[in-house]
């Protein structure tokens, strides 16, 4: 553990931090006395600003601020009605869903029929199950301005599901104009429906974002619960501000300066459990996955034999241990849905649950003839729950014979750059890490690591037949039973072909100032509902 120095020099040492960025965060405090601002600082900078064309977490937070979804499921897992009620006929092949009243865009359009078919179409192209629903699509179509129908060639059970879930790509809903942009393009207008606007005059990609109420927006009657039920807005003005330091943002807390800390890095929690005016709390029970994902485009990872010595390579306990410290915090998992999801089971995991196996490895790179390719491993430095991955996994991996070049970065570049199929010395990657809340790859619809696609598939890109045709016997399936057969069958595949390298669970605390209160207990973090106290 670090040695922490006392919470009256670090707030010294704050102090000067804060006097070098006082033109943000003076005007905030000259504001919260004539309004109600909450100051945020998130897990990461915001830089990309398309929730479609990427699965990081930032952006989807940031979609939720700004946009709305037809249905949104609740913390019972169960579809609700958001934007839209729905109905589905006894054949199970049309889906109609009909608009509510008052639903306005930031421009003071009303939504209609159309925006939707639009987005769902743009967000059918990314999306893994959206793909996937969209293969059996015979029409999808506004037959009004409050009326979408979706009819399909063929039954599509988990439809619902699909299209409510919180991550990784929820398909939020935008003006037809908008959603007509390319699925390999970003978009370059930010209008929602949703209960905050995006001020774009005050944005500063990766250091600040301001998003105030729209007072337009007209929540529904139900209790909020996670992405379902009345979005409450109770403040004026929510600030995200970026501070990659941990121990800057953690005093910034303590000191009062901010009101909410996404992530605590837990090593430092000792600093807020002694400041009285702070809580810190664990805001989802379920937690996050840590994963490893190879590129298969390229050597040496488009190898079998490769993908599985870095597998043997790894050990769940050394990940996570580093990166958390406290096993109060971490879980080793090995089932890629989940531990304790539904369709969880642990087959085929040993080799990453069990310890690391280097001569199992060493052999193994032998048998693929590896010829010292360099391994080009993106490593942010700038996000908590992110920057002990790589460091680990670059020493495992290097005892087990492979050549590393571990190449730092902040999240926001790994983010963008990881979209690239150039080769690795053209600018391109070979393997990076990254988390996952544990809902959004509980699965195999909503676990994108699963798409086997190609070059339709997740950052990676593989192209996996079997896995296609395993995924298509779930949505076929006609019990629970069956559907964790199948899921099981494609846990055994993901471990023997290493789809990605799966590094067990973990909680991240989070922390906010005693006058934040009413913050929904959703994996996502979302900032309707909550108040802000004097």
């Amino acid at each position: 553990m670090k040695t922490l120095r006392p919470l009256s020099a670090l707030r010294g040492s704050l102090a000067a931090t804060l006097m070098a960025g006082a033109t943000m965060l003076t005007p905030l405090a000259a504001q919260a006395e004539e309004e109600k601002v909450i100051t945020a600082v998130m897990h990461s900078g915001l830089r990309v600003l398309d929730p479609v064309i990427t699965t990081a977490h930032i952006t989807r937070n940031h979609g939720y601020m700004v946009y709305d979804v037809l249905t949104a499921v609740d913390e019972n897992f169960q579809p609700q009605p958001q934007m839209a009620e729905f109905a589905a006929s006894d054949d199970g092949l049309t889906y109609t869903f009909t608009l509510r009243d008052g639903l306005k865009f930031h421009d003071g359009a009303p939504v209609t029929g159309a925006d939707v078919v639009a987005s769902l179409t743009r967000w059918g192209k990314r999306d893994s199950g959206g793909q996937m629903i969209f293969d059996v699509t015979a029409s999808l179509e506004a037959t009004d301005d409050k009326t979408v129908v979706w009819t399909l060639s063929e039954p599509f059970p988990p439809l619902m599901n699909v299209i409510s879930k919180q991550s990784a790509v929820p398909p939020f809903i935008m003006p037809k104009r908008v959603a007509e942009t390319s699925a390999d393009e970003t978009i370059t207008e930010y209008i929602g429906s949703g209960p905050f606007v995006f001020e774009t005059d005050l944005y500063e990609p990766g250091v600040s974002v301001t998003y105030t109420k729209f007072d337009d927006y007209v929540p529904r009657d139900e209790p909020a619960s996670w992405m379902a039920g009345g979005k409450v807005v109770n403040v004026d003005k929510v600030v995200w501000t970026t501070m990659p330091d941990s121990l800057t943002a953690i005093n910034a807390l303590a000191a009062g300066e901010i009101d909410y800390l996404e992530q605590v890095q837990v090593d430092l929690l000792p600093i807020l459990q002694s400041a009285p005016d702070v809580t810190v709390e664990t805001r989802d029970p379920l937690g996050y996955v840590t994963i490893g994902r190879p590129n298969f485009l390229h050597p040496p990872f488009d190898n079998k034999k490769v993908r599985q010595a870095a597998l043997e390579a790894l050990n769940q306990e050394d990940v996570l241990a580093t990166m958390m410290g406290d096993p109060e915090y971490y879980k080793v998992c090995g089932a890629i849905f989940g531990c304790d999801t539904p369709l969880g089971d642990e087959a085929g995991s040993e080799p990453i649950t069990s310890g690391a196996h280097p001569d199992k490895a060493k052999a193994l790179l032998e048998e693929a003839g590896y010829d010292g390719t360099p391994i080009v491993l993106m490593a942010p430095t700038d996000v908590v729950s992110l920057v002990n991955q790589p460091v680990v996994a670059a020493q495992a991996l290097r005892q087990a014979g492979f050549n590393v070049d571990m190449q730092p970065m902040d999240w926001q570049t790994v983010v963008n750059r990881r979209a690239q199929q150039s080769p690795p010395a053209e600018g391109g990657w070979n393997i990076f890490f990254t988390n996952w809340m544990v809902p959004e790859i509980s699965d195999p619809l909503i676990n994108v690591m699963v798409n086997g696609r190609g070059n339709d598939a997740w950052f990676g890109w593989p192209t996996d037949d079997a896995i296609e045709a395993l995924r298509s016997d779930f949505v076929a399936a006609a019990s629970d039973a069956e559907r964790k057969e199948i899921a099981v069958q494609i846990q055994e595949h993901v471990m023997d072909n290493v789809n990605y390298i799966h590094l067990g669970e973990y909680t991240m605390p989070q922390a906010r100032q005693n006058t934040i209160q009413n913050i929904i207990p959703s994996p996502v973090p979302v900032f309707w509902n909550m108040t802000k106290g004097d």
